[in-house]
């Protein structure tokens, strides 16, 4: 059993920056390949991005490749997720999520355990 909790979020300028965190208790992260998903008010919760277990690989949405990079520190047992030039179409709740498994992946239903997620609103 593994608790995951987001932190960094809240309100920022159109083109700013945030850094979400996604501090994990319980386990040991390393033990996990970490996600990052969010939903905006109305729609269905879609992919982010993905860090490896081993973290030597990372994957990105479309939307936010060049603008958001996923890491990890094991020492600290968090994964980060860095967002640059934010556009108002990032608005949403973010959520991390992991996975007993080496890869990271893009779809929700293979992740096993769940944060409660951070509000990110940025306003234009």
């Amino acid at each position: 059993q593994v608790q995951l909790v987001e932190s960094g979020g809240g309100l920022v300028q159109a083109g700013g920056s945030l850094r979400l965190s996604c501090a994990a208790s319980g386990r040991t992260i390393n033990s996990f390949a970490i996600g990052w998903f969010r939903q905006a008010p109305g729609k269905e919760r879609d992919f982010v991005a993905s860090i490896w277990r081993s973290g030597d690989r990372t994957s990105y949405a479309d939307s936010v490749k060049g603008r958001f990079t996923i890491s990890r520190d094991n020492a600290k047992n968090t994964v980060y997720l860095q967002m640059n030039s934010l556009k108002s179409e990032d608005t949403a709740v973010y959520y991390c999520a992991a996975r007993i498994g080496y890869s990271g992946m893009s779809t929700e239903g293979v992740y096993d355990y769940w944060g409660q997620g951070t509000q990110v609103t940025v306003s234009s």
